[in-house]
């Protein structure tokens, strides 16, 4: 398949109001609704545009749809993960996430927006969209985990053991083995980190194994050669930072704030999972059944909901075989992952045309046309 060389006009930059510079890039029809892309940790946004395998932008292009793929702050391809100052998801949900929204607002008027988000995009996001720092998104796809964060007891535990023994000692961890190097006071540490798992490729066992958490984030078949051999290129350093919060999280089994006590982040809520009253849009919770970074997070969390939010429309699919990062980098998502995600649109777009066209016939009928649940995006 051949796809077009992104231009100046696709990529668009934009500063957070703490002042960082992101970038958006646009592919697809410019007519048709909008998908913003969110990447996970340590990652980019280029893992939505594998050019090797079908990817989710070619899916959705062909469906109609326009992605704007996001590179927030712990994008590897940003410089921040390795010289920028430390952050917390407060910080993505605060800043990073509502200018992305605004800034895609000013290019697509009121064409309907939807959001699809992996991993740490997810969790940041369910972060803004209860703190109401989202308005008017059509829908959201949540991919592995949402509003209930939970990890396997010992991965729990090597989270812990991590931020108590690296501390302040070490900033990030990379991913590609070939950077740290023999001579390096730290090879024994990545030694350790990539001790597991069965590749020769010392870089596949790093990422494969979640940095040393233990936990495998995709199945090692479902990726294609290139993409295989590509790992060292699509994953960047890891900033540790983050992992007293990733902690506290987990713990809580919620998405919590982190930043408690500075008035920058009340907008912020306490705890994601207390607000979801405040999502006025349908969700798709999505999960691979050998999700081991996760675990059963995505299903948990539609339990929650369904019984403490009956009033949030929200639906859980789980998809076979599959782990965590391959429902999206997988050789065969377009086939396997990426309809679910399809479907979902289309009928939520759908609805809002339905919806739009029942509110302006009331208005030329004459009568009174109340309020519509969704118009050209406007959530429920």
């Amino acid at each position: 398949m051949t796809r077009p060389e992104p231009t100046s006009a696709d990529m668009i930059s934009f500063r957070t109001d703490d002042g960082l510079d992101l970038r958006l890039r646009k592919i697809g029809p410019d007519n048709g609704p909008a998908v913003l892309l969110i990447h996970g940790h340590g990652v980019s946004a280029e893992m939505f545009a594998l050019p090797e395998i079908r990817n989710i932008t070619d899916v959705l292009s062909d469906a109609g749809y326009q992605s704007w793929l996001l590179d927030w702050r712990g994008s590897c391809a940003l410089p921040y993960n390795e010289s920028g100052r430390p952050y917390t998801f407060d910080d993505v949900a605060l800043y990073d996430l509502p200018a992305a929204v605004a800034t895609i607002r000013e290019q697509i008027g009121d064409r309907p927006l939807f959001a699809v988000a992996h991993c740490i995009g997810a969790i940041s996001l369910s972060l803004s969209l209860t703190g109401g720092l989202l308005p008017g998104l059509a829908g959201v796809v949540a991919q592995g985990v949402f509003l209930t964060p939970k990890v396997s007891t010992s991965a729990r535990m090597r989270v812990l053991l991590a931020s108590e023994m690296l501390g302040s000692r070490v900033t990030h961890l990379e991913s590609d083995f070939r950077k740290v190097g023999l001579w390096n006071k730290r090879t024994l540490l990545y030694a350790a980190l990539s001790r597991k798992g069965d590749c020769p490729d010392p870089t596949c066992r790093l990422v494969h194994y979640g940095w040393g958490m233990g936990a495998k984030l995709f199945e090692h078949d479902h990726l294609h050669p290139v993409t295989h051999d590509r790992l060292a290129e699509l994953f960047g350093a890891v900033p540790l930072s983050v992992l007293p919060h990733l902690r506290q999280m987990e713990l809580a089994h919620a998405v919590v704030r982190w930043n408690v006590d500075d008035e920058r982040y009340h907008a912020l809520p306490a705890n994601a999972l207390d607000a979801a009253s405040r999502i006025d849009c349908p969700v798709l919770l999505l999960a691979g059944s050998r999700n081991e970074a996760w675990v059963d997070s995505n299903r948990l969390c539609h339990e929650v909901l369904s019984a403490r939010n009956p009033g949030v429309e929200v639906r859980y699919t789980e998809i076979p075989s599959y782990g965590h990062l391959d429902t999206f980098i997988g050789r065969g998502a377009a086939l396997d992952v990426f309809g679910h995600i399809v479907d979902f649109l289309d009928e939520t777009t759908a609805q809002i045309t339905n919806e739009s066209r029942e509110y302006a016939n009331r208005i030329v009928d004459g009568g009174n046309p109340g309020r519509p649940s969704a118009i050209s995006g406007a959530g429920r």
